[in-house]
């Protein structure tokens, strides 16, 4: 309403002080001439024009046309004359705006900034208005300011251009952003203001506000924070606890932000009662079961929340997928209790007309529908659908999943299932480098195709060689070799190797042999696995060589015929197979050399990782390897190439690959029977890049060693390491690097700070 108000007083103050309209008696128009004009045409004016040749003209019809023609905004002034029987219109346009230029703008970008002006009518060609500039500095002031910029000046420059135009140049200063002073809770007395400040995103300056600038103010940034003190009270029993007002004040020189908070904490309140209401659909028991507040309990929003969430979800499980549930409190202000009914309308169940796949357009629509659980016709269940999706990103096959479950247009119970996947890169040929700093430079060649021909089975051949190993493979897995989800999978292999330059023994080592594997689904989350195995072992012993190889090798020979069998129990919960950000992992698995083979052993190893958010994009992850072997049968010892070792990029960082635990009578690393590793890694958001999931940065810290067969297990003798890593997964394969400081590394250990790998190692 104000603004149509401006506008008549601005067109009327224009009217008042540029308008000439000539007094005339009344005539009729024989003919209507415009002068003037220069960009704007006179079919232009004609069609605003509330007159012809033919009407009746007098002043009353003379100010109702300079009016209109005023109203286009195009005219700075308006003559209107009489010439015979003639109407004279002449007309001063407004200039039209030729360029447009944004300099010193770093925080907003310039094409962003020109987007934005275009759809307010501020834009190249357009007719220029003075206030529209004055509007658009007034915004783009705005706009430095919520991004705690308040020293930001927005200077403009008009300059006239041949063809009435006008080159506008818009210069920004954006200044630094204004950090935090000092933030204030007044009126807490039950709670500690360092305790309160703990759920804050903003804060004043620490040594991580570089990266995470929770010391920038912004209005968005205040506003959740408040919520999140709300939130602080309500879940601790606080209901009617009031934030009264809010002050931010900004020092002179606009650099400090100075942030007061006034409260009223209220009183403590229980839950009396809980109650279920409306049409409950599912048996009462199964919701009572889902409420996690209880009576007597301090009232907590979160719990209720919670609570409505898993009804809702239960729900959506049964066909409801548009259930509704509130809660309802009913507040006994004497007594500081309150009784909650958590009203139930479950709407109509909702069944699946079709489920659809987009963006496959390699991968056959089978592979996908195959891991799905949620089927056509059915009631659709919210949790088949999550699981669905999460299953497509556990097959490595897409970059991204994402699904949507729009209702059947004219229909109110029926829904689509739309899945829409980015594929990733199925195939790869590759003849490239690698190098990590323990086996040097490796030649890599390979050919693989993850999704072959889009029916999710995968090839492989590759070749690579380094200072260390030799190794050709070649191998074939197919994830669905029966209907129920049973894998089957073979692998050949021959593998050459140097230990010496792999910081052991000197010997050399010849492996060739293969296996078939399968793999039988027992749940959504759990499967078995089995492989039986060939390997044939030929060493030949080095000029250096210990004696405990030596003596292996004299008693039981250099060549070994292992048949071996493996067999595995697998738990995860992951939500992506190759940089998971949540879920759990675990494996048990076992190898045991079956008797008849030339060396008789076994070994147990169980590794387990667990992620999780902790806090936005920060995510914790833990982990733990252990290992075990030893020999049976007429071997006397677990063979030394089947040893287990610890330290390097992919164990215990900050020390020398393979380099932990016990050595042999030359000094070098030998292995032992009993591996012992964890690590506990925080996961950052990469600064700059947050939107980038290929990448990874994070700070670790790293514990474990390795014991012989004749070793007690010492926990004196652990291995400690800390620092920071990141991990790139590029087109030509994973870069990784830390930087590790051993804690405590012993006079014998070999310590190596930055560690990197680039490229596949087989």
């Amino acid at each position: 309403m104000m603004s149509k108000i401006y506008k008549s007083l601005y067109i009327l103050i224009l009217l008042t002080l540029f308008v000439s309209v000539e007094a005339v008696d009344e005539f009729v128009i024989e003919d209507i001439r415009v002068e003037g004009l220069k960009r704007i045409t006179p079919g232009t004016v004609f069609n605003y024009l509330p007159m012809k040749v033919g009407d009746k003209f007098n002043d009353s019809i003379s100010s109702d046309a300079v009016r209109a023609l005023f109203k286009t905004g195009f005219f700075d002034d308006v003559k209107v004359e009489k010439d015979g029987n003639d109407l004279v219109l002449i007309f001063k346009e407004r200039p039209a705006i030729g360029t447009i230029s944004i300099t010193g703008n770093e925080d907003v970008k310039s094409d962003e900034l020109l987007d934005n002006l275009k759809q307010i009518g501020f834009a190249e060609g357009r007719v220029f208005l003075q206030a529209q500039l004055d509007m658009v500095e007034a915004e783009m002031q705005r706009q430095y300011y919520s991004f705690g910029k308040y020293a930001a000046e927005i200077t403009s420059t008009v300059t006239p251009l041949d063809n009435n135009r006008v080159a506008i140049k818009i210069d920004v200063s954006e200044g630094i952003v204004a950090k935090i002073k000092k933030i204030n809770i007044v009126g807490n007395s039950i709670f500690d203001e360092e305790d309160l400040l703990k759920v804050f995103n903003l804060s004043t300056s620490t040594m991580f506000s570089f990266f995470s600038k929770n010391d920038q103010y912004s209005k968005q940034k205040l506003s959740g924070d408040l919520e999140s003190l709300r939130t602080f009270y309500l879940d601790r029993g606080y209901l009617n606890f009031a934030i009264d007002s809010t002050q931010v004040t900004i020092t002179p020189d606009k650099k400090g932000i100075y942030i007061t908070i006034n409260v009223t904490e209220g009183e403590l309140y229980t839950v009396s009662d809980i109650k279920l209401g409306g049409d409950l659909t599912l048996p009462q028991d199964d919701l009572l079961k889902l409420i996690l507040i209880k009576s007597g309990e301090l009232f907590s929003r979160k719990k209720v929340s919670e609570t409505t969430k898993n009804i809702t979800d239960r729900l959506g499980e049964e066909g409801y997928s548009f259930a509704n549930v509130n809660s309802i409190p009913n507040i006994d202000k004497e007594g500081k209790t309150v009784s909650i009914t958590f009203f139930v309308d479950p709407g109509k169940r909702v069944y699946v007309r079709r489920i659809n796949f987009t963006g496959n357009t390699k991968t056959r629509d089978e592979v996908l529908r195959r891991e799905m659980r949620q089927q056509e016709g059915a009631w659709i269940s919210t949790k088949q659908v999550e699981r669905g999706k999460l299953r497509l990103q556990r097959t490595g096959y897409f970059r991204d999943v994402n699904v949507e479950t729009p209702l059947v247009p004219g229909v109110s119970d029926q829904v689509d299932v739309n899945y829409a996947v980015e594929e990733a890169p199925g195939g790869q040929f590759g003849i490239g480098l690698g190098f990590s700093q323990n086996s040097g430079l490796i030649l890599t060649t390979s050919l693989s195709q993850d999704n072959f021909l889009g029916s999710g089975k995968r090839i492989s051949f590759s070749f690579n060689n380094s200072d260390v190993n030799s190794r050709y493979s070649l191998g074939y897995f197919n994830p669905y070799y029966t209907i129920d989800g049973v894998s089957r999978g073979f692998n050949a292999f021959y593998r050459e190797t140097n230990a010496f330059d792999a910081n052991l023994s000197d010997y050399d080592s010849k492996n060739v042999g293969g296996d078939i594997a399968f793999g039988l689904p027992i749940s959504e989350n759990n499967s078995i696995d089995t492989a039986f195995q060939y390997q044939k072992t030929d060493i030949k012993l080095g000029t250096l060589a210990s004696t405990q190889v030596t003596n292996f090798v004299n008693t039981n020979g250099s060549e070994y015929d292992i048949f071996s069998w493996n067999v595995g129990f697998r738990y995860d919960t992951r939500n992506n197979a190759i940089l998971p950000d949540k879920g759990t992992y675990h494996r048990i698995g076992s190898e045991v050399a079956l008797p008849g083979s030339d060396v008789e052993y076994y070994k147990l190893v169980y590794e387990t990782r667990w992620f999780t958010d902790i806090y936005e994009d920060y995510i914790l992850t833990l982990g733990a390897d252990f290992g075990y072997g030893d020999a049976y049968g007429d071997t006397s010892e677990l063979p030394f190439f089947e040893n287990f070792y610890a330290g390097g990029p992919r164990s215990i960082r900050g020390y020398k690959e393979n380099t932990i635990g016990p050595r042999d009578n030359t000094r070098r690393a030998i292995g032992g029977s009993t591996k012992i590793i964890g690590n506990a890694e925080l996961i950052l958001p990469v600064p700059f890049l947050e939107d980038f999931k290929q990448a990874r940065i994070s700070g670790f810290f790293d514990a474990g060693n390795v014991y012989g067969p004749n070793e007690d297990i010492e926990f004196d003798d652990i291995r400690y390491s800390t620092g920071i890593s990141a991990i790139w997964v590029s087109p030509f394969g994973a870069i990784s690097a830390s930087y590790a400081v051993p804690l405590d590394e012993k006079s014998t250990d070999q310590t190596q700070n930055f560690q990197f790998t680039f490229g596949t190692t087989f």
